[in-house]
């Protein structure tokens, strides 16, 4: 069974880890942990309290296939946790590691963005965030998630396209893949104007 790991800080975006905490466990049978720098309570943006029980320690003694850094406001602050060094392990020893939104700025910092192909909320988001970034030459400006060398990432705005390539990653059968998208797009091949 494939194992994806959900970072989760304070102030964490609930659209950005939805899709894969709500559909990996129980309809891809994917075992989904959450983890957050210090285990205890986190409240996302939109006030949901969380009560996660474990840590980054955990984490790496846990081994998912892929490692989901969620965004949130915190990334853009003084109280970001550092994960350099975690990010930079769990990449060496085969993780996919994922970051969406402000996410992509703990892998900008880590120097996971530097060499190949990404995307995030807007090129200047990480310039201006993340000292250490030095890849703008292969930033993409993509509405959806950029997938290369084992690093996903995504603007906050593509939570679908970002859980599509994170199942990609761990070798999701592509005919469920593709279910998977088209059941999340079927609502704008409606008339949204619709009562």
């Amino acid at each position: 069974m494939s194992k994806i790991a959900l970072l989760l800080t304070q102030g964490f975006a609930d659209w950005e880890y939805a899709l894969i905490g709500g559909t990996a466990g129980p309809f891809y049978g994917i075992e989904v942990q959450y983890f957050t720098p210090v285990a205890g309570q986190v409240r996302s943006q939109g006030g949901l309290g969380a009560q996660v029980s474990e840590n980054l320690d955990n984490l790496q003694d846990w081994q998912p296939d892929a490692l989901v850094v969620v965004g949130g406001m915190i990334w853009t602050t003084d109280q970001s946790p550092d994960i350099r060094n975690l990010l930079n392990q769990q990449h060496s020893s085969g993780t996919v590691v994922a970051g969406i939104c402000g996410g992509t700025l703990a892998l900008a910092r880590a120097g996971l963005l530097n060499e190949g192909p990404h995307t995030s909320n807007d090129p200047d988001y990480l310039t201006q965030n993340a000292r250490d970034y030095a890849g703008t030459e292969h930033y993409l400006k993509s509405p959806s998630a950029v997938s290369a060398n084992r690093i996903i990432t995504a603007p906050g705005t593509a939570p679908v396209s970002f859980a599509a390539a994170v199942y990609d990653s761990i070798g999701m059968d592509q005919s469920t893949i593709a279910q998977f998208k088209a059941m999340m797009a079927a609502e704008f091949g409606s008339d949204l104007n619709a009562t």
